[in-house]
């Protein structure tokens, strides 16, 4: 079940990207609410990451708008919806590897006002069970501690909307039901808005409430995923391209 509120908390509408003089995406749309989960599937190329890109301001769309709080936020760029609590995460797990686990924690806590503090750090941590000690080197870290480590920098500003790349890739089975766990608490119990594109089905009929397929750049199922797994369309282009 979705957050208590009816009203979208983040939405975009008639999305569309030209790159490279091709067309990427067509008029795109959805609503996703506080504490609702929000998967979006479908073959590689379908443009899945490039919608990422434009929700969370690295890319300005050909058409349409991105809303969050019932605000216009389209010209917005990255950094600026970041501070107004939209995050997002990687397809890989890229951390500075000269730095420590406590350098990065730094870094996050004054990378913009208000500054936080250590104890705003632990408390990210403790919400996706991160425990490499702080004088751990980055380098050291494997691949889902990574992946902690920037969710961890997120979480600790509390954001509201949280667009996720692939969150469960190069993990291993226990690790993805660590990550079902973590999604779980942050959207039923904390109200964070998630959309995650993932390949995994097994993860999203875990956790999504909803499904969008998107296949060629455009929107071709949405509803339950139950429902949108035995639409010929979806899967002539996404399971039967796999």
């Amino acid at each position: 079940m979705a957050g208590s509120s009816d009203a979208p908390i983040f939405s975009c509408d008639n999305l569309s990207l030209d790159l490279g003089g091709r067309e990427v995406l067509r008029n795109i749309g959805f609503q996703l609410r506080a504490g609702e989960v929000l998967g979006i599937i479908g073959p590689n190329g379908a443009g899945k990451t490039s919608l990422l890109e434009i929700l969370s301001g690295r890319y300005q769309p050909k058409t349409g708008r991105v809303t969050y709080k019932g605000r216009d936020i389209t010209p917005l760029k990255l950094f600026e919806r970041a501070r107004l609590g939209i995050g997002r995460t990687y397809q890989t797990p890229i951390v500075c590897e000269d730095l420590s686990v406590g350098e990065t924690f730094k870094a996050a806590r004054q990378a913009y006002k208000p500054y936080l503090t250590r104890f705003d750090a632990e408390y990210g941590a403790n919400l996706v069970h991160f425990t490499a000690p702080y004088e751990k080197a980055n380098a050291q870290l494997k691949t889902f501690e990574r992946r902690k480590l920037l969710m961890a920098n997120l979480l600790m500003r509390r954001p509201n909307v949280l667009l996720m790349d692939e969150p469960a890739a190069g993990l291993i089975n226990a690790e993805i039901d660590e990550i079902d766990q973590i999604l779980r608490m942050l959207s039923k119990e904390m109200n964070v808005a998630v959309l995650i594109v993932e390949h995994r089905i097994e993860l999203l009929a875990s956790i999504a409430d909803r499904v969008i397929v998107m296949d060629a750049g455009e929107v071709i199922a949405a509803g339950e995923l139950a429902d949108v797994i035995r639409s010929p369309a979806v899967r002539a282009a996404y399971f039967e391209a796999h």
